[in-house]
């Protein structure tokens, strides 16, 4: 009787151990892309890949704020990502779902965060 029980503890624990999340705490897991203009106008297409969770991150192409903001955002991250007109999340914002949530390029952003 005894041995079944440690079975099916061990069983359990296994199978526990494969449903949590491989990815690191504190990450997001997936891109985030997001457009900007550089100096001449030419849209270039920036990505931050597995972004840190809970850390403000301004767009390096884009916190200063005599440089156009960056626009159309896509979160392929597994975080719900909260984007920020302002440099160090500051200003409006909206959130974009995570999975595939995206903006058109109407959405301004310089700055986004991960939950």
């Amino acid at each position: 009787m005894r041995l079944r029980h440690t079975a099916a503890s061990a069983v359990s624990a296994l199978a526990l151990a494969l449903a949590l999340p491989a990815s690191p705490a504190g990450a997001s897991t997936g891109p985030f892309t997001y457009v900007y203009n550089d100096e001449g106008g030419t849209p270039h297409v920036s990505l931050l890949s597995d972004p840190p969770s809970r850390a403000c991150l301004s767009l390096p192409e884009v916190t200063d704020t005599s440089a156009l903001p960056a626009h159309s955002p896509k979160n392929y991250t597994s975080s719900v990502a909260t984007v920020f007109t302002g440099p160090d999340c500051t200003g409006d914002s909206y959130t974009l779902r995570a999975n595939g949530g995206r903006a058109s390029e109407l959405l301004k952003l310089r700055s986004v965060v991960f939950s």
